[in-house]
């Protein structure tokens, strides 16, 4: 997957298969932020989603100042990309093999909201997804083990990776929560690669605003960070669940 740099002309457009679908009808946000940063070219991005993003269709790609890119679909802007910051400091996780005990014993959540989630969702097949189960830590923190795949390897998997388990940190039951992303801005230290045994950990930030709700988190591999980003999630009606769940 090739970064676009500064100066370089953008493609034309892009697009999301359903394969990467979060809600059943809409992209899973974090694979959507990840394919929109590499357009930006910058080593910090920040996403706005604007809209739920549309799968198997082309969305139209638009450069405007100082690197700022806008993803369109139809009249509609779908996202907005820029270069940003991100200075965090990242809470300590436990081992691969505590993380994965302690997911294997939370088990799934009956009650998951988007169960063909790409990131985080129950219902998909070994080697279709993810399938990251936060498990909480009772401190605020929850933790998912990583075993990246071959095929999940690369930056933009790990913006994806970064996505789901701050939706579980910002309830206050470590469930899944109705909510949806709606901002993610990352940085990507160093891509992880097929085999790493990685832990990703999602945490809450500050006190909520109305229907937002705000989350940090981190993928470690050996206890070094990997790629850190602060997420804004909003408080949805029930009436956004998948209706096939």
């Amino acid at each position: 997957m090739v970064r676009v740099q500064p100066g370089e002309s953008l493609p034309d457009s892009i697009l999301i298969p359903r394969q990467f679908r979060g809600p059943a009808q809409s992209a899973n946000g974090g694979y959507t932020c990840g394919t929109i940063a590499e357009l930006v070219g910058a080593d910090v991005v920040e996403v706005t989603l604007r809209k739920p993003p549309p799968l198997d269709v082309e969305l139209t790609v638009a450069r405007g100042a100082d690197g700022w890119v806008e993803v369109i679909h139809g009249e509609q802007v779908v996202a907005e990309a820029r270069p940003s910051s991100l200075e965090r400091d990242v809470p300590g996780a436990p081992s691969f093999e505590e993380a994965r005990r302690l997911s294997a014993e939370r088990g799934d959540d009956p009650d998951h909201p988007f169960p063909g989630c790409f990131v985080c969702g129950p219902g998909r097949a070994p080697g279709d997804g993810l399938r990251l189960r936060p498990a909480p830590l009772g401190d605020g923190r929850l933790v998912a083990p990583w075993l990246v795949a071959p095929q999940f390897a690369g930056r933009r998997f790990a913006w994806a990776a970064l996505d789901c388990p701050g939706g579980w940190a910002v309830q206050p039951d470590a469930s899944r929560g109705i909510s949806v992303l709606g901002r993610l801005t990352a940085r990507v230290l160093a891509p992880p690669d097929a085999g790493d045994e990685c832990v990703v950990v999602g945490w809450p930030l500050g006190e909520p605003d109305g229907r937002r709700r705000f989350a940090g988190t981190a993928l470690l591999r050996d206890g070094s960070v990997l790629a850190m980003a602060r997420a804004v999630w909003f408080e949805m009606d029930d009436d956004v669940r998948d209706p096939a769940r």
